[in-house]
């Protein structure tokens, strides 16, 4: 892999001298084409007929950060920088720079003026707005690419690539880039869907929906309705988890408990978000049962350890007798958080306990003996069980 590594990175080097060489022509396309299967990154394409058939605008699915440097090596097209600022970075990658920075209506304008010019090549637009693995499902589209014009062309993007997942969530295009080189091959699969007009009185909403379901359906895979946002926010509570559970079980840093592994490398709709499958809401309900219960103790937590053992009884136990470790959301002042015991997570949910309604088990006075210790723990968790099965 680092032999690869190193030598495919000298010969980038050429690749990419050879592709700003020369003009863009179907010689330069099968050129460039020929020295990126040498750097491990082949392409193949389905129903090439289908291919540009008079369509200003191509639509895709967004699977890495090379996937329009990839169609650009089978048709003449351009895809707008959308973030990221413009310079040499940019026109290296391959986008086309607009010289737009205000909004999204601009942008579209700025779209609609040049698809107006017949000598420009078509636009290859990502509704998506983010990249996924693009094999559990696709994020909700985005409607301003809909409203350039009133016929699309759809366009499945499909990656594989042994030993390494595609699209790692919060990973730079340059680590995706090393990756590829590291590899011994990354298959791209394109596939040419026939057009999709836009329908008398149809909004831009409903157009780019439509277009999204048949997307998924050539993909086999499920429209969602995340949206780019979900999933930059849910990155961030991931991040922010990490760091407050170092040392959660199951994984470390990074490790996702939640039901979006799927879409950025496990299941598909995180529990947070309305309409998640059934399995995910029973989940949820579960978690807000214990969470009445020990008030103390983080959510994710909750949820992390009733995903193994899928009973709220289970869980309490596991928390109150400390082969859950955790940071209770409530410190002292002064106190620094700390890792809780058995005993701690015990008294903890006690005296989470006191401040809830009435029908809660009351508290007793701490006793002196253990043995006595030892049986009012026991008394005070069989009153949990019971308010937990209420």
């Amino acid at each position: 892999g680092l032999c690869l590594l190193v030598l495919r990175v000298f010969i980038g080097v050429h690749v990419f001298l050879v592709s700003c060489a020369l003009p863009d022509s179907v010689v330069r396309r099968f050129i460039v084409r020929v020295m990126c299967s040498v750097l491990g990154l082949l392409v193949r394409q389905s129903d090439p007929r289908l291919r540009g058939a008079g369509t200003r605008v191509f639509i895709a699915n967004h699977v890495t950060p090379f996937d329009h440097n990839v169609v650009s090596l089978l048709t003449s097209c351009n895809t707008p920088a959308l973030s990221g600022a413009p310079g040499f970075i940019c026109w290296s990658r391959g986008f086309m720079e607009l010289g737009v920075t205000g909004s999204r209506a601009e942008l579209v304008d700025s779209l609609k003026e040049y698809s107006a010019q017949q000598g420009n090549p078509p636009l290859l637009l990502f509704p998506e707005e983010a990249a996924t693995n693009g094999r559990a499902g696709l994020l909700r589209f985005s409607s301003w690419p809909f409203s350039i014009l009133d016929e699309v062309q759809p366009v499945a993007l499909q990656v594989r690539r042994p030993l390494v997942a595609v699209s790692v969530a919060d990973s730079s295009w340059i680590t995706e880039l090393l990756w590829t080189f590291f590899v011994p091959f990354t298959v791209y699969q394109v596939r040419w869907m026939p057009s999709v007009p836009r329908r008398a009185d149809e909004r831009s909403e409903d157009f780019a929906l439509r277009v999204q379901e048949l997307l998924a359906m050539e993909l086999g895979v499920v429209s969602t309705r995340i949206t780019a946002a979900d999933r930059t926010e849910h990155m961030k509570r991931l991040r922010h988890t990490a760091q407050r559970l170092p040392f959660a079980p199951g994984g470390g840093p990074g490790y996702e408990t939640s039901s979006w592994a799927l879409l950025l490398g496990g299941s598909l709709v995180p529990p947070s978000l309305p309409g998640g499958a059934p399995e995910d809401m029973r989940v949820v309900a579960m978690a807000q049962q214990v969470k009445e219960v020990l008030p103390h103790v983080p959510l994710e937590v909750i949820r992390t350890d009733l995903v193994q053992t899928n009973c709220v009884d289970t869980t309490i136990a596991n928390l109150l007798e400390g082969r859950v470790p955790f940071f209770p959301e409530s410190q002292e002042a002064g106190n620094p958080p700390a890792p809780s015991t058995s005993q701690a997570a015990a008294a903890s949910g006690i005296q989470g306990s006191v401040a809830a309604p009435s029908s809660k088990p009351a508290t007793k006075q701490f006793a002196k003996s253990p043995v006595e210790r030892h049986l009012s723990l026991q008394e005070r968790k069989r009153a949990l069980y019971d308010y937990a099965r209420r």
